[in-house]
């Protein structure tokens, strides 16, 4: 991701600049990531039409709500490593590395194909943030993502058992 080049702030946590500059970058990433995400989910829950509208309906609102926590957890590790999150909705679009949402995927199942897609997507890249964040050496960012991840496989377990069967 080409990060803009944003001003930092001093700060007391014990890591290196230079460590904490690559996580920041690491977050912001994320954020762009995640933030995107919680768009498709909206746009899932707006669009959706079919016999389960009311399920999916809710589901994808409660997906977006919990994505909408994961933004807020990331955007504040970043600020509180010095950095500044960037995470407005043109800054997420121009670095998020999801596949755009299609504009008419189809029908309620098409629907749930396209965001388990990108639910998956997101819990892989947050596997090798876990791992970048560890080889950092910084634990609690580590713990953010391990957070994040295991919500997002749970997310696409909701995704995926409506597509089973």
């Amino acid at each position: 991701m080409a990060t803009p080049q944003t001003r930092s702030f001093k700060t007391r946590i014990d890591l290196p600049a230079e460590q904490r500059e690559k996580l920041i970058a690491l977050l912001n990433q994320h954020l762009a990531d995640t933030f995107d995400l919680y768009g498709h989910a909206k746009q899932a829950h707006w669009n959706v039409k079919g016999p389960q509208f009311h399920q999916l309906h809710e589901l994808f609102d409660d997906l977006a709500e919990q994505l909408q926590e994961y933004v807020d957890l990331i955007a504040e590790r970043a600020t509180a490593m010095g950095g500044t999150a960037l995470g407005t909705v043109r800054m997420a679009a121009g670095a998020s590395r999801l596949a755009e949402y299609p504009l008419d995927p189809g029908g309620s199942m098409q629907h749930v194909e396209a965001l388990a897609d990108r639910f998956a997507a997101l819990a892989a890249t947050t596997r090798s943030a876990i791992k970048d964040a560890e080889e950092l050496g910084d634990a609690d960012t580590e713990d953010l993502f391990t957070e994040v991840s295991r919500g997002l496989d749970k997310s696409l377990w909701f995704l995926e058992a409506h597509l089973q069967g």
